[in-house]
């Protein structure tokens, strides 16, 4: 990689201080024009999230005889039908589908799963088959094919995720948006980008951090007041995930153009102890996800929004001697939008009985299939250009 590129990556993913422009193409557009998109929030429950105790076989001898001592039992779920029930702690997720809010898709996955966190995220982020290797995510190509500012899609972390980054742009991460702005308001910095001219702003890497430093000094005050136009009444979960969504929401709520937005809850590799571990998680990820609904629909953007939910890989069917499961393939993908055509379970629900060699769940959707559908009948663009390929698309929007 050559220097200028690694200033460029380094920059736009550092969330803190060098955060290229913003907003600034959206000073002159009004807040009506700006709330008119669809948008999509994507959210990772990093580490592998055991979709088997998420969304329960319930009334499965299988699950049951595989998991005698961390299987959900019946009075520890919410019934989604017969054979399948939501996790007790996802009483608003399964608030939202009974709501008709909400779909799921069973046995998620790719052809030849890898099961390292690391390998199998960065397939799941760049959209790329198992034993290729690529450096752009499929976010980060929806923005070359399609955008002209990195703006239009946001991490709301601290560093920017391969997702997110593209051959000609990279989505930003912005932690704190006031954050930002104090930060540009520091001597140095100011003094810097007060007195650049455009006899600085020349191609090699002093002037890209000239140019750099310019467009985040103009509009970090922009994004500072921007979102101040939409304080919710709404009441968030404390922590940093729900800090995360009450950020995501407002700047949906106060009219970003932004497209995709992006953010993780992490703690999901449970070899140890699994059930009190996951339950606590899966209770933060619902109460969070309900106020951000509740918020979205409040100000009526949850019928333009969706919420895609996936994690790198399932866990094995079977328990493991530490109460735990170890890294399996295989797992659910859940939706959830206002404008949604298809609610409800999209497609079968697990076979524990035609397991593959390693015990774990075979998958019957790729996981690019949702992408493809996302991209091609929500945002309405080319998913065959930014996948590099043609998959089948699905009726869930």
């Amino acid at each position: 990689m050559e220097r200028r590129d690694f200033l460029k990556r380094s920059i736009l993913a550092s969330g803190a201080t060098f955060i290229p422009s913003f907003l600034k193409a959206m000073e002159l557009v009004s807040l009506e024009t700006l709330s008119a998109h669809k948008n999509v929030i994507i959210i990772q429950l990093s580490g592998g999230n055991d979709g088997l105790n998420t969304i329960v076989p319930i009334g499965n001898d299988i699950y049951y005889k595989l998991r005698p001592k961390i299987a959900k039992s019946l009075q520890d779920t919410i019934k989604i039908q017969d054979n399948l029930a939501f996790n007790n702690h996802l009483k608003e997720i399964a608030a939202l589908y009974d709501q008709g809010e909400m779909c799921v898709v069973n046995n998620v996955g790719y052809p030849n799963p890898n099961r390292s966190h690391f390998r199998s995220t960065d397939i799941w982020h760049t959209a790329s088959g198992a034993n290729k290797y690529i450096n752009t995510g499929w976010v980060g190509r929806y923005l070359d094919a399609n955008c002209t500012n990195p703006y239009e899609a946001i991490e709301v972390n601290k560093g920017l995720s391969l997702a997110l980054k593209g051959e000609k742009l990279n989505g930003i991460s912005v932690d704190d948006p006031r954050f930002l702005y104090k930060n540009t308001q520091e001597t140095f910095f100011k003094g810097i980008a007060t007195n650049t001219n455009n006899s600085m702003l020349t191609e090699d890497n002093q002037g890209y951090l000239y140019k750099t430093m310019l467009e985040t000094y103009s509009s970090a005050a922009y994004i500072n007041e921007k979102q101040k136009i939409y304080k919710t009444p709404i009441e968030y979960p404390k922590g940093k995930f729900g800090k995360n969504l009450k950020q995501i929401a407002s700047f949906i709520n106060s009219g970003l153009a932004t497209k995709v937005y992006y953010s993780s809850l992490g703690g999901f590799d449970s070899h140890v102890n699994q059930v009190g571990q996951q339950d606590r998680l899966l209770e933060t990820y619902s109460k969070s996800v309900g106020a951000l609904v509740k918020d979205l629909k409040k100000q009526g953007h949850f019928k333009d929004t969706l919420i895609l939910t996936f994690t790198e890989f399932g866990r094995r069917v079977k328990e493991n001697a530490s109460m735990g499961t170890d890294h399996g393939t295989a797992n659910n993908v859940t939706i959830i939008s206002g404008g949604l055509k298809t609610a409800g379970i999209y497609n079968e629900v697990p076979d524990l009985q035609n397991l593959d060699a390693n015990g774990d769940l075979k998958h019957t959707v790729d996981f690019r299939s949702i992408y493809a559908t996302v991209l091609a009948n929500w945002l309405v663009v080319d998913d065959k250009a930014i996948l590099n390929s043609a998959f089948n698309k699905m009726n869930f929007v």
